[in-house]
C-alpha cells in the first residue's frame, strides 16, 4: 500500500518510499538516513560521495560504497589530503567507484580543505552543526509536497557558497541540502514515517560540537 510519499512495508511499517522495499536502501534508511552524526571521517565521507552523487542516484552510490571507501582510505581526511596523481590514476582505474576524473580530484581537494576548516573550527563536526537550521526556520509538517519543494534552503545555499569561498568543489546547494538530511541537521523523514519520532527524540538528545572559535569567546 503506497500513501504520498509514504510506502507499507512488507513488514507491515510505514516508511518514506523512497527506499522502495529494496533491502538495502530500507536498511539505509532506517539505521543511517537522518541519524545526527559528529564524527569528521563520516561527514566527510556522506561530502564527498554526495559529490560522486550528482548526476546519478544515491542507490548508484551506496552499492558502491565500500568499494569507495577501499578507494579512499577510509575516507581518512589526512590521508586523502597526501593523495598524489598516482592516486589519481589508481581510482581511474577501479572499475568498483564511479571513473570520474573531477570527481576524483575534488575529493582529494576537499580533503585539503577539511583539513583547513578543522584546523580553524576544531573539527568538520563543529563547521557543520554550528550552520544547523533554527526551528523556527523549519516547516510545521513534513510532508512530500513541502519536500519535493525545498530541494535548497537558505541554510543549505549559504553553506555552498561559504565552502565555495574555502576553496571547495562539487558543494552546491541540493548536494549540501542532501548533506544535511542524511547526517541529521535537519529531521526529513516525513510525518506517518515510523522513522520520524525516533529522529526527532536522537536529535533532541544529540550534543551539538562546539567550534573552537565560539568556545574561544565564551
Amino acid at each position: 500500500m503506497q500513501m504520498d510519499g509514504l510506502l507499507e512495508g512488507t513488514d507491515g511499517v510505514v516508511r518514506c518510499a523512497w527506499p522502495a522495499n529494496l533491502p538495502d536502501y530500507l536498511h539505509y534508511h532506517d539505521t543511517e538516513w537522518g541519524v545526527p552524526v559528529d564524527e569528521d571521517r563520516r561527514l566527510f565521507e556522506k561530502i564527498c560521495l554526495e559529490g560522486f552523487q550528482s548526476g546519478l542516484s544515491w542507490l548508484t552510490i551506496l552499492r558502491k560504497r565500500e568499494a569507495f571507501r577501499a578507494a579512499f582510505a577510509g575516507f581518512d581526511i589526512d590521508a586523502v589530503a597526501a593523495f598524489t596523481e598516482a592516486d589519481v590514476a589508481r581510482c581511474l582505474a577501479d572499475a568498483g567507484i564511479v571513473r570520474h576524473r573531477g570527481k576524483i580530484v575534488s575529493t582529494i581537494n576537499n580533503a585539503r580543505r577539511a583539513q583547513a576548516l578543522r584546523a580553524e573550527f576544531g573539527s568538520l563536526a563543529a563547521y557543520f552543526w554550528s550552520h544547523e537550521p533554527g526551528p523556527d526556520t523549519r516547516p510545521d509538517r513534513m510532508t512530500l509536497e513541502v519536500l519535493r519543494a525545498n530541494p535548497t534552503t537558505p541554510v543549505s545555499i549559504r553553506i555552498s557558497k561559504d565552502l565555495k569561498t574555502r576553496g571547495w568543489t562539487f558543494v552546491g546547494p541540493t548536494t549540501i541540502y542532501a548533506f544535511m538530511q542524511a547526517m541529521g541537521l535537519v529531521n526529513d523523514h516525513l510525518e506517518g514515517c515510523a522513522c520520524r519520532e525516533r529522529i526527532e527524540a536522537l536529535r533532541a538528545g544529540f550534543v551539538r560540537p562546539v567550534s573552537v572559535t565560539a568556545a574561544s569567546k565564551s
